[in-house]
């Protein structure tokens, strides 16, 4: 008896030992991953194959659901289909928006709070996704993807990458700026992973998920980037993969033409874009489960005439760069599929515009090239080279990344010369949205919500800065009745900026600062005078609720060195003051630590 209780002390004493092994190393790698962006290459290579799996798992569902639903080859993608069934074109996407249409009605009934998306998360939260939401977001957009609705798999690609890496971040407890940079290494590795372009995929999550270009961030998230390709490469190829032939050389004289598709492509983005909040509109009537039926017997009735209109339009894409096609044929396909891809989003499918914006960012490309030779052949451009920069041009105009999107030509073609009219392109488009609208999709979207993020920066730690946590809360209060020479016997002078003063309602009515309240001007009638005479900013105050930056507009505005806090808008009780010197140093100490995080440990 004694043997077998000394038997379990002892097994119990072991397994304490090996959990405080465990955790010693755990401590251990943590202190790693902290001390060096060197550390965190390994965990980015762990995230990037982790990804890269999923990925191709995702783009294999979504395949096997289109070929079950629509009967068609196993070989052939749905958009590049001449005939599909009305029937399945009309009832698939229609039952498969009833099963998002009773999701999103049951989030709202249990006011479970929307999903975060990388961008949003990085800009916002500091890299914190929650992987649950991450899964859901991504089943939701394999559910539209595969039952036909006009939207890719990249958004569903990018969420779960995201959430793998936020999830892996957040249990080796990194910091802020790490968790955001590993966050951009889950992106990257998604679109490297969707499309086999590595370099796009680095590019790509720079300049949409972490928002710079940062030297101590660039082995890791090229690392995620390398090892999601190869793993997809691996497991079968990449989903979103296009084999480009030798391009011709593009003629100087060519140029201009091209930057004029560039500025076609812009203005087509910002049409998309400023219309996505009309078409939603268009269902906000409905009740929100019947939203994506209706959206899905719309664009099922779009598919009858031509499946390109489904899903991402990848296959659609590859079959148009070698076919001739008719001008109006090309028009009626943008046509159609611009507004397909509307209508599944304003009503309540999940996915991205990525893939789509490519596809009919080609088929502008190509219509362009034959209005020119309609009109002039002398102006004559070759079709492929402008369905190329159409391509790019409207992806930059939509999503975003003038170097994502002239990297991913380059991965394509192998081409430089294309590339550079491409990314000349790219460059003109993007001034142009940027000038004439601001936004991408993706802030777009946040925009209509109320956010006022346009990329993906790290501004949240701004929003944390608020007055409540920088003001001091130690204020000197005088009763407005109160004389001078009483106030200058109860606070001596240099022992704070200014005292507040109130009323009988112990309400804030103005702020005396000590130097006035010490002049000699005032010392032979400072036993007549009221306080209440020497009071400015009577009007002005700050409210806990303000950030940093608000606070220094108003400072700025009121040309103070000190203003009173109140409880809020509506309420004149005073909780604290702060001065302008002590918002402007904390302003600046969050600005060095971002600057730090952007160019890395150079101090």
């Amino acid at each position: 008896m004694f043997a077998r209780i000394r038997h379990i002390v002892d097994r119990k004493r072991s397994h304490k030992g090996s959990n405080k092994a465990s955790n010693r190393m755990l401590v251990r790698i943590r202190a790693l991953l902290r001390s060096n962006e060197f550390y965190l290459i390994p965990l980015a290579l762990l995230i990037g194959v982790a990804t890269g799996g999923v990925v191709t798992l995702m783009a294999e569902i979504a395949q096997i659901a289109h070929v079950l639903i629509f009967g068609i080859p196993v070989d052939v993608r749905l958009s590049a289909n001449a005939y599909v069934s009305p029937w399945a074109a009309l009832t698939a996407p229609a039952l498969g928006g009833l099963a998002l249409g009773m999701m999103e009605w049951s989030r709202r009934r249990l006011k479970i709070s929307s999903a975060v998306d990388p961008i949003e998360a990085n800009a916002l939260r500091g890299g914190n996704l929650s992987l649950r939401d991450s899964v859901v977001v991504s089943s939701q957009t394999l559910i539209s993807n595969g039952c036909g609705a006009s939207v890719g798999l990249e958004a569903g690609y990018t969420q779960i990458g995201s959430g793998i890496a936020s999830l892996l971040g957040q249990f080796f407890n990194l910091r802020r700026n790490d968790l955001r940079l590993i966050v951009g290494c889950g992106a990257a590795a998604a679109i490297a992973a969707a499309f086999g372009a590595p370099i796009t995929g680095a590019f790509y999550a720079c300049e949409l998920i972490v928002g710079v270009y940062a030297v101590g961030s660039a082995a890791p998230i090229l690392a995620a980037s390398l090892a999601g390709a190869l793993t997809a490469q691996w497991l079968g190829g990449a989903p979103y993969s296009i084999e480009i032939p030798k391009v011709s050389t593009v003629g100087i004289e060519q140029y201009l033409a091209l930057i004029g598709l560039a500025l076609v492509t812009g203005g087509v983005g910002i049409a998309v874009m400023r219309s996505s909040s009309t078409f939603e509109r268009l269902f906000a009537w409905l009740p929100v489960w019947l939203r994506p039926v209706i959206g899905g017997l719309i664009v099922g009735c779009f598919a009858i005439t031509t499946p390109q209109v489904l899903a991402a339009g990848h296959g659609a894409m590859v079959l148009d760069l070698f076919h001739d096609m008719t001008i109006g044929l090309i028009a009626l396909i943008i046509a159609l599929k611009l507004t397909a891809c509307l209508i599944s989003l304003a009503s309540g499918f999940r996915g991205g515009l990525f893939f789509a914006s490519l596809f009919v960012g080609s088929l502008i490309g190509k219509f362009f090239a034959a209005v020119l030779l309609l009109i002039s052949p002398s102006f004559a451009i070759d079709p492929l080279v402008a369905m190329l920069t159409g391509m790019a041009t409207l992806g930059v105009a939509i999503v975003g990344g003038p170097l994502t999107m002239s990297f991913l030509v380059l991965e394509m073609t192998r081409n430089v010369d294309v590339t550079a009219v491409v990314l000349a392109g790219c460059i003109v488009t993007s001034i142009c949205v940027r000038f004439m609208f601001g936004h991408s999709f993706s802030t777009w979207r946040l925009h209509l919500r109320g956010e006022t993020i346009r990329s993906a920066n790290d501004v949240g730690w701004l929003r944390n800065l608020t007055v409540e946590r920088m003001m001091r809360s130690d204020v000197g209060k005088v009763p407005s009745s109160t004389t001078i020479a009483a106030t200058r016997r109860e606070f001596a002078l240099g022992s704070r900026p200014g005292i507040v003063v109130v009323n009988n309602a112990d309400e804030y009515v103005g702020l005396v600062m000590l130097p006035d309240l010490f002049s000699s001007d005032l010392d032979t009638i400072a036993d007549d005078i009221q306080v209440i005479e020497l009071a400015r900013y009577t009007d002005i105050v700050l409210i806990p609720e303000m950030n940093v930056k608000s606070a220094m507009a108003v400072f700025d505005e009121a040309e103070a060195e000190m203003l009173a806090v109140v409880e809020s808008a509506d309420s004149r009780k005073v909780i604290g003051f702060l001065t302008e010197t002590f918002a402007r140093r904390r302003y600046v100490e969050e600005i060095d630590k971002a600057t730090r995080g952007v160019l890395g440990a150079l101090s």
